[in-house]
């Protein structure tokens, strides 16, 4: 799962989109490692379709992310920074 993350975050880079307009979607637990790839981008949030990590959850909360957990049709939790979604 890290070798598509970082595979997706390259694509993006090389097609320069713009990381606020979307957010990565994880099929595994959300861990910092994750995260803290998606703020190095700048990616305005992470959801995965686990839990995410305490660590993942302090990481998301300083560096000014979205994390969502628990991820499925019409229902999930917010773990940090919950405007962005007010924003989208």
């Amino acid at each position: 799962r890290h070798n598509a993350l970082d595979k997706l975050l390259g694509f993006m880079a090389r097609q320069e989109t713009d990381p606020q307009q979307g957010f990565v979607l994880i099929s595994s637990r959300a861990s910092y490692e994750m995260v803290a790839k998606a703020a190095m981008l700048g990616i305005g949030a992470v959801a995965a379709v686990s839990a995410p990590t305490a660590l993942a959850v302090r990481l998301a909360e300083q560096a000014g992310i979205t994390l969502i957990g628990f991820a499925k049709p019409q229902q999930f939790t917010v773990y940090s920074h919950r405007n962005w979604l007010e924003a989208v």
